[in-house]
């Protein structure tokens, strides 16, 4: 009995060393020489500065700006509590904020159909990336408030907009922060 007891102790400690220090701090070490600009959350520098990050969205306001998908995540954007609302099709809640969102961007672009993500989170709060139907949806008002041409606008998010993966996986997409940057870059805000 004791000896038993002897080895499961030492197996604790063993495997405990092994796997819960030696093996994370491996991989760890891995990921920091192999991969260290995604093991470090993608940050976006400018200047030396931190700005955000090219796989979490961020809010952006006003009409100088691209906007993000809309969040539910914690009180808008917060990635300490990144999730969906788990609100059903028939929540009232839910449509009262889809039709309010819609609202406001028909009274923005009323020529034009409201691309779906512009009213609908994604499942964790926190998707970087539009279609880009929606940063089309959003040319006008951007141009408006830069004084800019439209043209010039489309040409900026065609170039900002990154294929399907393999030319198959996923959809084609815009990360808002990297074109909200090079907004700044080609007409800062008035």
């Amino acid at each position: 009995m004791k000896k038993h007891l002897i080895t499961a102790v030492r197996m604790t400690i063993a495997t405990t060393l092994l796997l819960g220090i030696l093996y994370p701090l491996l991989i760890t070490g891995l990921a920091q020489l192999l991969f260290k600009d995604k093991a470090n959350g993608q940050i976006l520098t400018r200047n030396g500065e931190a700005i955000g990050s090219h796989i979490i969205a961020q809010p952006f306001t006003g009409a100088n700006y691209f906007h993000p998908r809309p969040s539910a995540a914690g009180n808008g954007y917060d990635a300490a509590n990144s999730g969906g609302t788990n609100l059903g099709p028939t929540n009232q809640k839910l449509i009262d904020r889809i039709q309010a969102d819609a609202k406001t961007l028909h009274d923005e672009n009323p020529t034009q159909l409201i691309p779906i993500d512009l009213v609908t989170t994604s499942a964790s709060g926190l998707d970087p990336d539009i279609t880009p139907a929606a940063a089309e949806f959003q040319i006008p008002r951007v141009a408006r408030a830069r004084g800019l041409q439209e043209s010039a606008l489309r040409d900026l998010v065609q170039k900002h907009t990154t294929q399907r993966d393999l030319g198959l996986l996923g959809e084609a997409r815009v990360n808002v922060l990297e074109l909200n940057l090079a907004l700044d870059d080609l007409a800062p805000k008035r």
